[in-house]
Protein backbone atom coordinates (compact mmCIF):
# COMPACT_ATOMS: atom_id res chain seq x y z
CA UNK A 1 0.00 0.00 0.00
CA UNK A 2 1.11 3.18 -0.80
CA UNK A 3 0.61 5.84 1.46
CA UNK A 4 0.06 9.74 1.16
CA UNK A 5 1.69 12.53 1.89
CA UNK A 6 -1.39 14.15 2.71
CA UNK A 7 -1.21 14.38 6.54
CA UNK A 8 -3.82 12.86 8.99
CA UNK A 9 -5.86 14.91 11.81
CA UNK A 10 -6.36 13.13 14.57
CA UNK A 11 -8.90 14.68 16.88
CA UNK A 12 -8.62 13.92 20.81
CA UNK A 13 -12.69 14.26 21.12
CA UNK A 14 -14.08 13.28 17.59
CA UNK A 15 -17.81 13.46 17.14
CA UNK A 16 -19.55 10.50 18.25
CA UNK A 17 -22.83 9.15 16.02
CA UNK A 18 -25.76 11.42 16.34
CA UNK A 19 -27.92 8.57 17.32
CA UNK A 20 -25.78 8.02 20.53
CA UNK A 21 -26.23 9.67 24.10
CA UNK A 22 -23.09 10.49 24.08
CA UNK A 23 -23.31 13.38 21.18
CA UNK A 24 -25.74 15.41 23.53
CA UNK A 25 -22.65 15.70 26.28
CA UNK A 26 -20.39 16.03 22.70
CA UNK A 27 -22.26 18.89 21.48
CA UNK A 28 -23.16 20.59 25.03
CA UNK A 29 -19.22 20.58 25.82
CA UNK A 30 -18.28 21.71 21.94
CA UNK A 31 -17.99 26.00 22.39
CA UNK A 32 -19.31 26.22 18.63
CA UNK A 33 -22.50 23.87 19.07
CA UNK A 34 -25.22 26.33 20.63
CA UNK A 35 -27.91 24.89 22.44
CA UNK A 36 -30.29 25.67 19.22
CA UNK A 37 -27.94 23.80 17.25
CA UNK A 38 -28.81 20.47 19.46
CA UNK A 39 -32.96 21.40 19.83
CA UNK A 40 -32.64 21.13 16.00
CA UNK A 41 -30.54 18.05 15.34
CA UNK A 42 -31.78 15.90 18.66
CA UNK A 43 -34.95 18.16 19.79
CA UNK A 44 -33.96 17.99 23.62
CA UNK A 45 -34.30 21.69 25.34
CA UNK A 46 -31.69 23.45 27.01
CA UNK A 47 -33.50 22.40 30.67
CA UNK A 48 -33.11 18.82 29.26
CA UNK A 49 -29.66 18.61 27.88
CA UNK A 50 -28.67 20.53 31.22
CA UNK A 51 -30.70 17.54 32.95
CA UNK A 52 -28.31 15.00 31.00
CA UNK A 53 -25.50 16.98 31.86
CA UNK A 54 -26.21 16.82 35.98
CA UNK A 55 -26.89 13.15 35.77
CA UNK A 56 -23.77 11.76 32.91
CA UNK A 57 -20.70 13.96 34.49
CA UNK A 58 -19.21 14.21 37.86
CA UNK A 59 -20.62 16.86 40.30
CA UNK A 60 -17.55 18.81 39.76
CA UNK A 61 -17.37 18.18 35.90
CA UNK A 62 -20.77 19.65 36.04
CA UNK A 63 -19.84 22.53 38.09
CA UNK A 64 -16.93 23.33 35.21
CA UNK A 65 -19.69 23.06 31.95
CA UNK A 66 -22.24 24.94 33.75
CA UNK A 67 -20.00 27.75 34.66
CA UNK A 68 -18.15 27.84 30.99
CA UNK A 69 -22.09 27.53 29.36
CA UNK A 70 -23.02 30.36 31.33
CA UNK A 71 -20.38 32.96 30.64
CA UNK A 72 -17.62 32.01 28.72
CA UNK A 73 -19.38 30.17 26.21
CA UNK A 74 -21.60 31.23 23.00
CA UNK A 75 -23.82 28.43 23.68
CA UNK A 76 -26.93 30.70 22.79
CA UNK A 77 -27.63 31.89 19.20
CA UNK A 78 -27.97 35.56 20.63
CA UNK A 79 -25.46 36.14 22.60
CA UNK A 80 -23.10 35.07 19.50
CA UNK A 81 -24.42 37.18 17.54
CA UNK A 82 -24.32 40.08 19.72
CA UNK A 83 -20.50 39.57 20.58
CA UNK A 84 -20.11 39.08 16.87
CA UNK A 85 -21.27 42.35 16.47
CA UNK A 86 -19.13 44.05 18.91
CA UNK A 87 -16.10 42.60 18.43
CA UNK A 88 -16.40 43.64 14.63
CA UNK A 89 -17.05 47.51 15.84
CA UNK A 90 -13.89 46.83 17.68
CA UNK A 91 -12.05 46.31 14.93
CA UNK A 92 -13.37 48.73 12.10
CA UNK A 93 -12.28 51.79 15.19
CA UNK A 94 -8.74 50.47 15.61
CA UNK A 95 -8.54 50.18 12.03
CA UNK A 96 -8.95 54.12 11.84
CA UNK A 97 -6.14 55.05 14.19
Amino acid sequence: MKKSHRPTTRVKNSEPNIDSPDWVIWAAWADRVTFEDIRKRTGKSEAEVIRIMRNSLKPSSFKLWRKRAKTQSIKHRKKFEVSRKEIRRKIKKNDYI
